[in-house]
């Protein structure tokens, strides 16, 4: 619809136009009053830059009040008291002379004024300003305030984006430090600091927006200490025997056939017995959750009718995401997010979260003002040498100045209260190296990795870093300091382009199979510091992978412009879901090649809900906006032979990991022998069984077999006796037709069991053929054999 109101209302939105300041060489500008007419008009500003940009603004207009409205008595402000100016946040308490209320705290470093606002059932607010300021923490203690209470803040200061200043009292702001969050951002243009739809969007971001945001942003609530927890055994699994399970809580339980409807989708659904038993079969030992933290939808998907699903636009550092909880949004939340920890850790299962301190959803200078920018812009984020712009490491409009020591506090109070009070048991940091910055390079003695390093909850907790961000320089994998493992993306590239027929040769593999000693042997780092991946959220499934050879993201109403177009991915023949059986067992087999391979590495391996039964995305490598059957797992799979087999399959590595140290190894391959009369710990072999020459790393190779001694295992067990397991021999093979392999015969073996073959559909019962050292063995196509010394 097109029509003269909507075009006045275009020219013409609420706001004001304030004068900017005057940075080195810049003319003040020039304020010129001129005649508007029309409903919009009051007070009409127009403001003139002599360098050239013109701004045009109408003051907010108040409505008429008519009737009983304008007469109704404002509600009375409570008494506030002066408080403490720690914790930061809103902590119920017992204050002085035995009166129970809450007491408020909030950082502002450079604000003026801040008043702490409440609502009532009805959305009613009352304002209390807080008077007391200690060291940029302004606070109070208001009496009779309990757990429920809804809450914001207003915060007061210069409207001056030309100098990075964006306070505006007239938005209501989420308090940093809220443990729950009631309410959903839907980004109406009233929730932004300034005037979202300014005609000339170059300057919007300088037109300050007057209208309250109070009735369209959610609030925080105050939250009982002792809400249900009680500190439960936490596993506490060593990394080495460690396996994650990367998964999206509303995504894993939504469909499952046996949560009761009222919990798919939620904390409980994951804490319900039916979730759990898949885990506790599969032998996982650590889940990892994609972001839980509360978080936004951005503008561009809500205007397309779609949702962030993944969660990394996060906005509220402490607050599990309410619409993840079956318990409502008044606080429930943190009680039912606590309850699903013990329900896992009583399963033997960790609890990882995936945590997006690199940027917040306020997006650039032109995104919305939902909590710090209104606090303090130039307190929180990282500013161009132009202060109205961000600096973006992220990709995602902002990044955080984690230098700050306000920031970096928000961070690690965040961090140690999901550890400490809500039982969490370790971290993915998402984009790590935005972290790891310090005024602009990525540097691995910054304060946010010394800071980790010495605390004495933090250092003692499973820490992932994502070793890479979008600027200049950051990509650091194998870079970051003892006490990190890292996600290994060389593992991923290497062992897809093996499985494809894409490696010009096999020196990186043999590194990646054996915990990318290349990366990681140094200052002290095992193993395990390698976390190897094949699939994450980010990109295709394991089932795309082999079924996909280019992205298929036209669901996301982006063009098929999003996404990674660097998939490494085989089609095993025709593009997409295939009625050829040929074509399909083919596929079905390089997803049992992938999945064995991976569990077989030496390292953390890190496994996606539903690779292990197939699930598919249908060929989206991107659906971080597909909160329906695109983005959530189809337990109907189980149902197919096909795809229970390969969840049989998986769970049998997984037991063949766990039984067997010599999978596990806590120290690197020294290619040497531990002891006078052993072999050496590891050894690899061409398919004559000779072993493998320095030219054969160089030379094109379809076929490897690596020799794993179970004699020659550094370290000792908890006992302080020596560690000694079976040796064994895995063959992969990558070619398109069988090849005969001889097996290794003395020293190395005099008889070979074979234990695993991936050629084989039905995986039920071990193959259990033994075969004598230096005999020939065939190696069908495109297969994975693994083979227990016997003799």
């Amino acid at each position: 619809m097109s029509s003269a109101a909507e075009q006045e209302a275009v020219q013409e939105p609420a706001g004001t136009a304030v004068e900017p300041g005057q940075p080195s060489g810049r003319a003040a500008p020039v304020t010129v009053r001129t005649e508007v007419t029309g409903t919009e008009a009051a007070g009409a500003v127009r403001t003139e830059d002599p360098n050239g940009l013109r701004v045009a603004a109408a003051q907010a207009v108040r409505p008429e009040v008519t009737g009983t409205e304008a007469v109704r008595a404002e509600p009375r402000a409570p008494v506030v008291w002066p408080g403490a100016p720690m914790p930061l946040g809103a902590r119920f308490r017992v204050g002085p002379d035995g009166v129970a209320g809450t007491n408020f705290a909030l950082w502002a470093g450079g604000a003026e004024a801040v008043e702490l606002c409440l609502f009532d059932e009805d959305g009613n607010e009352t304002r209390c300003p807080l008077t007391e300021l200690t060291h940029e923490i302004w606070h109070g203690f208001v009496p009779g305030i309990r757990a429920g209470q809804r809450y914001g803040y207003r915060v007061h200061g210069r409207w001056d984006p030309w100098t990075g200043a964006r306070w505006n009292a007239a938005k209501l702001l989420l308090d940093p430090y809220a443990r729950a969050v009631d309410g959903t951002f839907t980004l109406p243009p009233e929730v932004y600091g300034h005037v979202r739809d300014w005609p000339q969007q170059h300057v919007a971001d300088t037109v300050r927006d007057d209208r309250d945001s109070a009735p369209y942003v959610p609030k925080g609530v105050v939250v009982h200490d002792d809400d249900d927890w009680v500190e439960d055994r936490r596993p506490k699994t060593p990394w080495a025997d460690s396996v994650i399970y990367e998964l999206h809580v509303r995504g894993f339980t939504k469909l499952h056939p046996d949560i009761p409807p009222e919990l798919r989708g939620t904390y409980a659904g994951l804490a319900h017995p039916a979730a759990i038993d898949h885990l506790t079969r599969l032998g996982v030992t650590a889940v990892e959750l994609l972001p839980v933290h509360q978080f936004a939808h951005e503008d561009h998907l809500l205007r397309r009718g779609l949702h962030n699903y993944w969660g990394y636009n996060s906005i509220g550092y402490f607050a599990p995401h309410a619409d993840y909880s079956a318990s409502g949004s008044a606080g429930g939340q943190v009680g039912e997010f606590k309850r699903m920890v013990h329900a896992l850790h009583s399963a033997g299962i960790e609890v990882i979260l995936d945590v997006v301190y690199n940027h917040t959803a306020e997006a650039g200078e032109l995104g919305p003002m939902l909590s710090l920018r209104g606090i303090d812009n130039r307190g929180y984020y990282r500013l161009q040498h132009d202060p109205r712009r961000y600096a973006d490491y992220t990709g995602c409009g902002n990044t955080l100045h984690v230098v700050q020591p306000q920031v970096l506090r928000l961070i690690t109070d965040s961090l140690r209260y999901w550890v400490t009070e809500m039982g969490v048991d370790g971290f993915r940091f998402d984009l790590a190296a935005a972290l790891a910055r310090s005024m602009h390079d990525v540097d691995m003695l910054s304060p946010f990795l010394a800071v980790i390093a010495q605390d004495p909850v933090l250092r003692r907790v499973k820490l992932i870093a994502e070793p890479w961000d979008v600027g200049n320089g950051g990509y650091q994998v194998g870079a970051f300091p003892p006490l990190w493992t890292e996600w290994n993306d060389r593992y991923r590239d290497a062992v897809r382009d093996f499985w494809r027929g894409a490696l010009p040769d096999v020196r990186d593999l043999g590194y990646r199979l054996t915990g990318s000693s290349d990366l990681y042997a140094w200052g002290g780092r095992r193993p395990y510091a390698s976390v190897n991946f094949v699939t994450a959220h980010d990109g295709f499934t394991l089932r795309d992978l082999v079924s996909y050879e280019h992205k298929h993201n036209e669901a996301n109403g982006e063009g098929n412009r999003d996404g990674t177009s660097d998939n490494r991915a085989w089609n095993c023949g025709a593009e997409g879901e295939s009625g050829d059986p040929e074509i399909n067992a083919l596929r079905r087999r390089q997803l049992r090649n992938l999945l064995t391979t991976l569990l077989l590495s030496t390292g953390v391996p890190m496994l996606v809900a539903g690779d292990e039964m197939g699930r598919t995305q249908g060929g989206n490598n991107n659906a971080y906006c597909q909160d329906n059957e695109i983005g959530w797992l189809d337990w109907t799979l189980l149902e197919q032979p096909e795809w229970r087999e390969l969840t049989e399959l998986t769970a049998r590595v997984l037991k063949l990991r766990q039984t067997h140290p010599v999978l596990r190894r806590r120290a690197f391959f020294s290619g040497r022998a531990q002891a006078p009369d052993g072999l050496r710990d590891l050894a690899w072999f061409t398919q004559d069984g000779r072993e493998m020459t320095e030219g054969d790393w160089y030379a094109p190779a379809a076929t490897l077999g690596l020799y794993l001694s179970g004699r020659d295992i550094p370290g000792r067990d908890a006992r302080g006796e020596p560690v000694t397991d079976d040796s064994f021999l895995a063959v992969l093979h990558a070619g398109a037709e069988p090849v005969a392999f001889e097996l290794p015969g003395a020293p190395w073996a005099a008889a070979y069991e074979l234990v695993l073959d991936t050629s084989r559909e039905d995986q039920a019962e071990p193959p259990g053929t033994v075969l004598e050292g230096g005999t020939e063995l065939t190696a069908p196509a495109r297969s994975v054999l693994l083979l227990r010394v016997t003799a």
